[in-house]
């Protein structure tokens, strides 16, 4: 399929669930950036950006077939939720009622729970006139503890070298909404090694420093005069290895930056985030409406996981960059809040702008 912006095709049995069910991956081309999205997760799967010599390489971490999404490589490039990142202990008040949703993390849940977005099948069907797709799930009322009936739609659009991602949801009872893309990135390509040498700049006056089980204490901490200031870029393997406390709960980055002015949260698509890759001059910047940004360094990539590339994912080779509202929201009503009610719409944009420095 053909339209203005670049061509959308896809394999409709890329591969198939362990019930049989087929999953399709699709593929977006600008003649720049080359995308591609696999229904499993609604997730990016692979992205391939050119450097300075004008090569393509893929800079996104995963795989080459379905089996290791369906496994223990589900949160790589999909879509998390109902609550991306912790709530603590699994449970929040919601309207006089006390919600539960199953640990999964240190006594914590974690990206929705044992049963996430990021596991589950969506349908998925091109985006009309544009070099795009748009991928819907509805979760039944209580899916993981979640009240409400939640219908979610995440739309994936490829223009000018901009990856432009567009999540919506509705609800028919009160809950809670936090939903972000899960992509590790390696603008070196991935399999090539640590994202040490990545210079990383995050647009942030303050972050949310995190207890042992990497769950906000509540507290807004200034990032000057802490190796959390980002707000000039620097390579992130040097910052990695200062000598912090926070640093080391995180096994290096794995904190909430705050984008926003509190407590309302929002705010217009700007940027929150810049990378660059200094030997093949590929730049990645994060432009969203979102409160917050989790920076993480991959620290607990273990080795078990060989991507693309025939090479096993250890400990910060990758790096990811997740605009959500703030974690454990629900039991802070000092945090942006994230609750959805009847009729509202939850509706947030993240561009990945992809170019050379």
């Amino acid at each position: 399929m053909e339209n203005l912006t670049g061509t959308v095709s896809v394999d409709e049995d890329w591969g198939r669930l362990e019930d049989g069910r087929p999953v399709g991956r699709w593929v977006l081309d600008d003649g720049t950036v080359q995308v591609a999205l696999v229904e499993h997760g609604a997730r990016v799967q692979s992205v391939l950006a050119p450097g300075r010599d004008g090569r393509r390489a893929d800079v996104v971490l995963g795989f080459a077939d379905l089996a290791p999404y369906a496994g223990k490589g589900r949160s790589f490039g999909a879509t998390v939720g109902r609550f991306a990142n912790r709530i603590r202990g699994g449970a929040f008040p919601l309207d006089g009622l006390e919600v539960a949703v199953p640990p999964t993390d240190r006594g914590h849940a974690i990206h929705g729970g044992p049963h996430p977005f990021s596991e589950k099948l969506w349908t998925a069907h091109p985006v009309e006139g544009a070099c795009g797709v748009r991928f819907s799930l509805l979760s039944p009322d209580g899916d993981n503890g979640f009240p409400g009936a939640l219908s979610v739609h995440v739309a994936y659009a490829l223009h000018d070298g901009i990856l432009a991602v567009t999540t919506s949801a509705t609800t028919d009872a009160t809950t809670v909404v936090n939903l972000t893309n899960h992509a590790y990135w390696n603008l070196a390509g991935e399999g090539s090694g640590t994202v040490d040498a990545h210079l990383v700049q995050v647009l942030a006056d303050a972050f949310l420093p995190v207890d042992e089980g990497g769950v906000p204490t509540g507290e807004f901490r200034p990032v000057a005069g802490t190796p959390f200031d980002l707000r000039e870029p620097v390579p992130v393997g040097y910052r990695v290895e200062l000598d912090d406390e926070q640093l080391r709960r995180g096994k290096g980055f794995d904190h909430c930056y705050v984008l926003a002015d509190v407590p309302g949260g929002r705010r217009d698509v700007t940027r929150a985030a810049r990378v660059e890759e200094p030997v093949s001059g590929r730049t990645l910047e994060v432009w969203t409406d979102q409160p917050g940004v989790q920076f993480f360094t991959g620290g607990s990539l273990a080795g078990t996981l060989v991507g693309k590339a025939g090479a096993a994912y250890g400990p910060r080779d990758g790096l990811a960059l997740e605009a959500q509202g703030f974690p454990d929201a629900p039991n802070h009503p000092e945090f942006p809040s994230t609750v959805l009610l009847p009729g509202e719409e939850f509706r947030t944009v993240t561009e990945f702008r992809f170019g050379v420095a």
